[in-house]
């Protein structure tokens, strides 16, 4: 920058940030105007050449608002996202004091932490250094890392496993240190009197106060540095003072009808308990990843490779797009790509999930992750690494599991106030009952009791742990859901529209029947093979198709018109085949077939019309098409009205043979003649009587998908489908749209049904510790099972299948 810095302030560090959209001098004109209209921008420079913007503040500038100015131009800002591995969270109000602190990095648009995955995505804008967002994150209290690109790829057996061996011995040694002091507790109903002398509960409450719960004063320090506060600080406040009390007393030595009143079992038991909340929390928690992990093992370490005439073993990463891949019976196919020798069958359930094993001959394409069956077979790689269908899958997977639904912005606003809440009404219970009964004993365990049945575990878990596992499971059935708001505006959908060609049928017309005004069927059908010899439309294909193995004779002058058909001369007379609306504008006279044309299109078939126009306009003939409809496609529409959903179909095609696939598949209601550009007006007007799904091929009914609530996209998995919606069918059984809203039925439910535990838990423990009607270790076992009586709910979902 040539620009002085400013003599009132020492300038900050440049920003610098990629634009996109200009064109020419003027745009960087009109960018650079715009970011030196931002308060607190001093100066501003734009590179054409590098499409690059470089800023300078005087002041402080939320990056968002950078943003806003180079939108306000009229163009875009390039940003990038950066994972991170959280650790030390241990409630919802650690993810919103993380995401506090990321958002606070100059150069972060939004950040967005999840609890259940421990992990941070943050979207910054230009050049934001991974050290500086860890750094943010340290001064919080809590550690992060970079999540590496090579994580993705770890077997689950090279990941840190969440139960770790130190954890587990805590959680033995500290059971063992409590049972001494609770035992006692329990034989007091039966008139047995064990009480251990207080030195000895002294010994044993010691080493899980301080030792095996250090855990929690270490956090609880963290929040308080960084001016909040979390559960591990309620945990310690609590703990801290039961144990603090019982020693005032043992060593005071005062007698209550000739016993001291001593709390240590309280404190130790009460962290105990947490501690086997955790253990089992975090068993629960990596049950509801299941799936996730299981198609990550899916990814095979080597590959073997054709070198030099023979097959090598090589490592994956070695592997290069072009390379043909032996793969022998029984083993995972390691990349994507086309069979080029020999024939098998693989084994595609945890990637699509067809239960049934998939032919595979000369020519197929083939998924990486998929088992090969009985035959030897070399692929010709077509992907590798972070491009194949399995990695994509794993990606959006991920992806669904780490954004938060809307519902997650109301819980995360109550988990920003509810650590200080908490403590004041912990406050005001130990000062109202040391005041009104002068028992200040009995008032500093009732503050006990409310800082311990606190659940903002819960509240955190509740949310993430349904999305982590309804997206699993449903991955696992084939199908992939994008996002996890996608999954929450799903279960509203009350109407369902379809796509007809190669959505309810199989996309692949057949010439069922074909009639000439002269008698000479052979003949006619000649004639319209040659003029579709080499077009690529699904009519066209059937006309070769029937026309059978012959060799069509040779056409001249063959041109689409586009909404009509195709014309061309063949042995030279000029000929057209298409639409009735073609024949209308050339002059050509259709009475003579209209009847039979009517009866076909009344049947569901699709009539193409062949004329000659020569000098002698005259009508040729007929072609009539039918696509059957897709297998299951009936079932899979009675599936949806049993769930209480109303189907349209949406079609090009004309009524008569729209509404004859409709009547065939028990569809509700048709809109036909709809041209492609016309489906998302369709659609719209569909919204207006609720929640709209749009289900279609994920390419040409792209603009429909996006105007409807919840696009749904038929893919394979290898198609560029898998980014056109917002959920996307593995495989094209129709069957799983009723699934996909079904799961996303029962994930909200599971949502709803925490989030009623998390909050029942806290509102009716804190009010009864508040009256002293909870003794505090009784609140610490509430507390600590809260959060796995979420997590358990959860996993009820992994029950779920499509037939469920």
């Amino acid at each position: 920058m040539n620009a002085s810095a400013s003599t009132t302030a020492p300038l900050a560090q440049p920003m610098r940030f990629g634009i996109v959209g200009m064109t020419c001098a003027s745009c960087v004109t009109r960018v650079e105007r715009s970011l030196k209209a931002v308060p607190g921008v001093a100066q501003a420079s734009v590179n054409l050449a590098t499409e690059a913007a470089e800023v300078a503040f005087d002041g402080t500038v939320p990056a968002p608002t950078l943003v806003a100015a180079v939108e306000k131009a009229g163009y875009a800002v390039a940003t990038s996202t950066v994972e991170l591995i959280i650790e030390g969270m241990t409630c919802a109000s650690c993810v919103a004091r993380v995401e506090r602190a990321l958002k606070k990095v100059p150069g972060v648009l939004q950040a967005s932490v999840n609890l259940a995955t421990e992990r941070a995505r943050v979207q910054v804008l230009g050049e934001v250094p991974t050290s500086r967002l860890v750094a943010a994150v340290a001064d919080a209290g809590y550690g992060a890392r970079p999540l590496a690109t090579e994580t993705a790829a770890q077997t689950p057996e090279t990941r840190p496993h969440p139960l770790a061996a130190k954890e587990t011995r805590h959680l033995i040694l500290a059971i063992a240190l409590s049972l001494p002091l609770v035992l006692p507790m329990l034989a007091l109903p039966f008139g047995q009197h064990w009480m251990l002398p207080g030195w000895l509960q002294l010994v044993l409450a010691t080493p899980v106060q301080f030792w095996l719960g250090a855990r929690f004063y270490r956090a609880g320090w963290h929040a308080l540095r960084a001016g909040t506060g979390n559960m591990d600080l309620l945990v310690a406040i609590g703990t801290s003072a039961g144990y603090g009390l019982s020693v005032y007393h043992l060593l005071a030595g005062a007698a209550h009808h000739g016993q001291l009143p001593l709390y240590f079992e309280a404190s130790a038991v009460v962290l105990t308990l947490i501690l086997l909340g955790k253990w089992l929390e975090a068993r629960a928690k990596r049950q509801t990843t299941e799936a996730i992990r299981a198609l990550q093992a899916l990814r095979p370490a080597t590959a073997r490779v054709r070198r030099g005439g023979t097959a090598v073993e090589v490592p994956i990463g070695e592997v290069a797009v072009g390379d043909e891949v032996v793969v022998k019976p029984g083993e995972r196919i390691p990349v994507d790509g086309t069979v080029i020798e020999g024939r098998t069958h693989a084994d595609e359930a945890l990637i699509t999930g067809e239960s049934l094993p998939v032919a595979k001959n000369e020519g197929d394409r083939v998924t990486g992750g998929a088992v090969n069956g009985e035959g030897l077979v070399v692929v010709r790689t077509a992907a590798v690494g972070a491009e194949t269908a399995l990695a994509r899958i794993i990606r959006l997977v991920e992806d669904a599991q780490a954004k938060k639904p809307p519902i997650q912005q109301t819980v995360d606003r109550v988990s920003a106030v509810f650590v200080p809440v908490v403590m004041a009404i912990a406050a005001l219970t130990l000062l109202g009952w040391g005041l009104y009964s002068g028992d200040w004993s009995a008032a500093i365990l009732n503050a006990v009791a409310v800082l311990v049945i606190a659940c903002p575990c819960a509240l955190g878990l509740a949310t993430p742990t349904a999305i982590m596992a309804g997206t699993g499971v449903a991955a696992r059935a084939g199908i992939l859901i994008k996002d996890a708001e996608a999954l929450e505006i799903a279960h509203k959908v009350r109407t369902v529209a379809f796509d007809k060609t190669g959505t309810l049928t199989e996309g692949k017309p057949v010439l069922s029947e074909h009639v000439a005004l002269d008698g000479d069927h052979a003949r006619l059908l000649a004639l319209a093979a040659a003029l579709q010899a080499h077009s690529e439309h699904p009519l066209a294909k059937a006309v070769i198709a029937a026309f059978g193995g012959a060799q069509p004779a040779a056409a001249a002058d063959v041109r689409a018109v586009p909404g009509r058909g195709v014309r061309g001369t063949v042995d030279r007379r000029a000929l057209l085949l298409g639409n009735e609306a073609m024949m209308r504008e050339a002059g050509i006279d259709t009475a003579l077939l209209s009847a039979r044309a009517e009866a076909f299109g009344a049947s569901g078939h699709t009539v193409s019309w062949l004329g000659e126009d020569g000098a002698e306009l005259r009508l040729l003939g007929l072609l009539a098409f039918r696509d059957q409809p897709r297998a299951g496609a009936a079932e899979a529409v009675a599936r949806l009205h049993r769930l209480g959903i109303r189907t349209v179909m949406i079609s090009g095609d004309n009524l008569g043979a729209a509404t004859a696939v409709a009547r065939q598949l028990g569809i509700d209601s048709v809109r036909a003649n709809v041209t492609p550009d016309r489906k998302a007006d369709a659609v719209r007007a569909l919204r207006e009587g609720g929640a709209v799904a749009m289900v279609g091929d994920g390419i040409n009914d792209a603009p429909a998908l996006a105007a409807a609530d919840v696009g749904v996209a038929m893919g394979s998995g290898t198609d560029v489908a898998m980014h056109a919606a917002a959920i996307t069918l593995m495989r094209p059984n129709l069957d799983l749209v009723a699934a996909a809203l079904d799961i996303s039925r029962r994930t909200t439910r599971k949502i709803h049904q925490n989030l009623f535990w998390a909050f029942g838990y806290n509102v009716v423990g804190i009010p009864l510790a508040m009256l002293g009607l909870l003794d505090p270790v009784i609140a610490g076992a509430a507390m600590a099972f809260s959060s796995v009586s979420v997590v358990s709910n959860t996993l009820l979902l992994r029950r779920w299948s499509p037939r469920a």
